[in-house]
């Protein structure tokens, strides 16, 4: 026998639907249904309320048929986990890498990605960054549309899958970090408010009504997230997650969700004797999201600056559109280097307003804060999805600023080669007028930056998955093998250089000059030349020997003399 139970508060009537048997259930307290039937691990359910169609359980653990289809119980008690010897691993100052299941390898599998596994340890990798995994619409997608949290998208293997790849994972060092979305859900296959009060007109978002984590019902919903990333931790050995988008979790509630969520995280971190790691993307720019909850912050472990990716990508392009514009002063980059944000009380031209709070180098670490060239909304939401049109010398500069900073780094997918396949904005919509909205929808944006609606790849077209796939044949040809070995050099380095490992956001020094900066690490001096042309660049000391170099390097009187586009490191 199995207990089936389901939370639907104002339901008159629900009915557990086994195949063509309906069975109701009984009423319990606090908005509960609940009912003992035969069942077990692979049996298929679904939910009936008030005589509805038959629905998936919101606490579906496995979605075998998609979003529409019946629930499946899934027993995780079964997988024989090999990892008991595994520590676990603290997501800060650990090097990240971020993928997407479904366009890492041609296959878009758990298993396919397994087969990667080596290589990323060759890279110097700790921690594998995976895009949502949450059951979403078709075949093909981003998964930030997802409407079974508890699920795993079975095109990608289904939730066996996600444990056999996370203990292999642990089985050669790597931890796992998942991206979770709490703050909105897809449109398709949402058959959330048919069952209670998950969302709440108090509060919007750009996706419409906000979850409801501050009005009638709120504490259940409340729970239906934080239980969902306890499980994750606890039956998939998860060692992080990744909060999407938390600035759109609208609470004002006396406790914060993040606050609720991360005090339950530690105690389960306790109880299983290993970190584990809650890593925000917040677009409020305030420190609070990473101070402990017992001073009144949100407690998360660590979250992305993109006020440093900003500030490197106008750097390396010269881009000055959109949010880039506040980015384009020859300070900025320094700033963000060596405080996070930019706007950390300033005005912000794109938000129209004063925004942030500043960073306390004498409470915060850097690895709190995790710094990329790239990631998948820098890419993806470009209208093209291209990766930046850079040099391989000015790609190892980015790697070189990331890699050796103060910040916990984190690697996009095939960047550390080079890769040319772009990573662009796809979905698999199978309603015809959801297809088309999301089709107009994205032409629309970009057609009010002047791009021509013709030239915007179709999300639907597979064409537009099928180019976002990585080519691994790139691998091993120049010029992406030299800067694949960059790379791992410069992982290698910061693994064994302790001035480099020193999070403290007053280690670090920038000097910047006509075309040029150096950036000072302890005894170490990365050297950048940001010009096409050989330069002179002055160093604060004597070199004693440089350590590696992307580019030629010669040394001269008061400095080093550097090709273009090319950087060093040095010992002095």
């Amino acid at each position: 026998m199995h207990t089936f139970t389901v939370w639907a508060p104002a339901a008159s009537t629900v009915s557990l639907v086994l195949g063509a048997d309906s069975v109701p259930m009984l009423a319990r307290p606090a908005g509960w249904w609940s009912v003992e039937a035969e069942g077990g691990h692979g049996t298929d359910y679904a939910f009936s309320v008030d005589g509805s169609d038959p629905m998936p359980d919101p606490r579906s653990p496995w979605q075998p048929d998609g979003v529409h289809g019946s629930s499946r119980v899934f027993d995780s008690s079964r997988f024989a986990w090999s990892d008991a010897d595994w520590a676990g691993r603290d997501a800060r100052g650990a090097v990240f890498y971020e993928l997407h299941l479904g366009t890492f390898t041609p296959e878009g599998t758990l298993e396919a990605a397994a087969g990667h596994l080596d290589y990323l340890v060759a890279l110097g990798v700790e921690v594998v960054s995976l895009l949502p995994v949450a059951a979403f619409p078709g075949r093909h997608g981003w998964g930030y549309d997802g409407v079974d949290l508890y699920a795993v998208h079975e095109p990608y293997g289904g939730p066996e899958a996600l444990q056999r790849f996370v203990d292999q994972c642990h089985a050669v060092g790597l931890a796992v970090c998942l991206d979770v979305v709490y703050n909105h859900l897809g449109p398709s296959g949402n058959y959330l408010d048919s069952y209670g009060p998950y969302f709440t007109s108090r509060h919007s978002t750009p996706w419409g009504p906000a979850v409801n984590l501050d009005d009638d019902g709120s504490h259940e919903v409340r729970r239906w997230i934080c239980d969902n990333a306890l499980r994750w931790f606890r039956e998939f050995h998860l060692d992080a997650l990744r909060l999407d988008a938390v600035h759109a979790l609208v609470d004002d509630s006396p406790t914060h969700l993040l606050a609720q969520l991360s005090l339950e995280v530690a105690s389960l971190s306790k109880e299983l004797g290993r970190p584990l790691g809650l890593v925000a993307e917040s677009d409020l720019n305030d420190p609070q999201t990473v101070e402990p909850v017992a001073d009144g912050g949100l407690g998360m472990t660590a979250q992305w600056s993109d006020d440093f990716h900003h500030a490197l990508h106008t750097l390396l392009t010269g881009e000055r559109a959109g949010y880039y514009a506040d980015f384009a002063e020859p300070d900025v980059f320094a700033k963000t280097l060596t405080q996070v944000f930019l706007h950390d009380g300033s005005y912000s031209s794109f938000r129209g307003k004063d925004w942030g709070r500043p960073v306390d180098p004498a409470r915060h670490r850097g690895s709190a804060f995790l710094a990329y060239t790239s990631n998948h909304d820098q890419v993806g939401n470009r209208a093209l999805g291209d990766r930046p049109a850079l040099t391989p010398g000015q790609l190892a500069i980015g790697a070189a600023l990331v890699l050796t900073s103060p910040y916990t780094p984190m690697l996009f997918m095939g960047e550390e080669w080079g890769a040319s396949t772009p990573w662009r904005y796809f979905t698999d919509h199978t309603e015809p007028e959801l297809a088309e909205a999301v089709r107009s929808g994205r032409r629309r944006e970009f057609a009010a930056y002047g791009w021509d609606a013709a030239e915007i790849p179709d999300p639907q077209d597979p064409e537009t998955w099928r180019s976002s796939v990585l080519d691994w044949t790139e691998v091993d040809e120049p010029p992406h093998a030299e800067l694949l070995r960059w790379y791992r050099d410069l992982v290698a380095l910061r693994a064994r250089n302790e001035d480099l490992r020193n999070d403290r956001l007053d280690s670090v020094g920038v000097v910047a000059g006509d075309g040029w900066l150096v950036v000072s690490r302890g005894s170490l001096r990365v050297v950048v030349n940001l010009s096409a042309e050989t330069t002179e660049i002055p160093l604060d000391g004597v070199p004693a020997y440089e350590v590696m170099s992307f580019g030629s390097t010669e040394l001269v009187a008061e400095g080093v003399r550097l090709s273009g586009h090319g950087v060093a490191v040095f010992a002095v």
